[in-house]
């Protein structure tokens, strides 16, 4: 797994801005040749960078987050915050996307890095861009991706959409533009576009809600083989790799499970990051602590 040091002065610069509180430890970490899971790393060619960790906020399509209304989902995004995550995974779709732009009011933006995703070919994208730039409050977006890709096609399918995702970068309004795929014709199709930035792959060593051979994001498949050759090829290209189903899409209550996913996770290069979605401190405070100790161990 890639990883970006912070030098001396850079190190000394942010635990002064941070008075010491969000980032500082880690990076201290980091500057003492330690890998951690707050790690800040470059995102493929993008050069952007993302902390190793991400929160994502959409389990179940955001439900299981929702659940915890709005002022404890902001909470625990402070906390994520606290510990040193900075990049935010967030979608349209995602029934916490109205709650954005409160949960991160407040928290230095050149530090965060916010994905947010738009499903379909909609009539007016920029519109639709625009819209996520409202919601987040913001006047950029570090990167937004094609959402729930599953067919081959769907470079053509979607080529209004990203067509207004290029316009958008140039004019500056996102940073990076890329794809979540749900399906194996939609991921091989994505590793090989020249168009593609940043990729959110399906992953996990028990191939649990991994891309399948059906173009259909809900008939997942239970061969991590092919996806790991495209993921292959992803990295060879230099796009930015975020692996996501970490945790099996929640599957892995069993801690064993948990653990081997990430062990994993930690030990595959072509992998900038992860994003892990939580409900509460206790699942922030293992992920951190179970990637820190794979880290350690490779």
């Amino acid at each position: 797994m890639k990883t970006y040091y912070l030098n001396r002065r850079e190190f000394l610069g942010k635990a002064t801005l941070l008075g010491g509180a969000a980032l500082a430890i880690p990076s201290l970490m980091a500057a003492t040749g330690k890998r951690t899971a707050v790690d800040q790393v470059v995102l493929g060619k993008t050069g952007l960078k993302i902390s190793r960790l991400g929160m994502g906020t959409g389990s179940n399509s955001g439900n299981v987050q929702f659940k915890l209304g709005q002022e404890a989902f902001n909470k625990l995004v402070r906390y994520a915050y606290d510990q040193g995550i900075t990049y935010f995974d967030c979608a349209q779709g995602y029934k916490t996307f109205p709650w954005m732009g409160d949960a991160l009011k407040g928290l230095p933006r050149e530090k965060l890095f916010i994905q947010s995703k738009i499903p379909g070919n909609p009539e007016k994208p920029m519109e639709v861009i625009d819209r996520h730039l409202q919601t987040f409050k913001t006047d950029y977006l570090d990167s937004v991706l094609v959402h729930c890709a599953v067919k081959g096609t769907w470079t053509d399918d979607t080529r209004r959409l990203m067509d207004a995702l290029d316009e958008a970068k140039q004019k500056k309004k996102i940073l990076a533009k890329g794809v979540s795929c749900h399906s194996l014709p939609a991921l091989q199709m994505a590793a090989k576009s020249d168009w593609v930035e940043v990729n959110l792959v399906r992953i996990n060593p028990q191939a649990k809600h991994i891309d399948g051979q059906s173009p259909k994001w809900n008939e997942p498949g239970t061969d991590l083989g092919p996806v790991l050759k495209e993921i292959q090829t992803m990295d060879a290209n230099h796009h930015g790799v975020i692996g996501m189903k970490i945790i099996g899409n929640g599957d892995f209550t069993n801690a064993e499970d948990r653990e081997k996913s990430i062990r994993y996770a930690m030990s595959r290069p072509e992998l900038d990051g992860i994003v892990i979605g939580f409900k509460s401190t206790a699942e922030i405070d293992e992920a951190i602590e179970r990637i820190n100790r794979a880290l350690a161990a490779s």
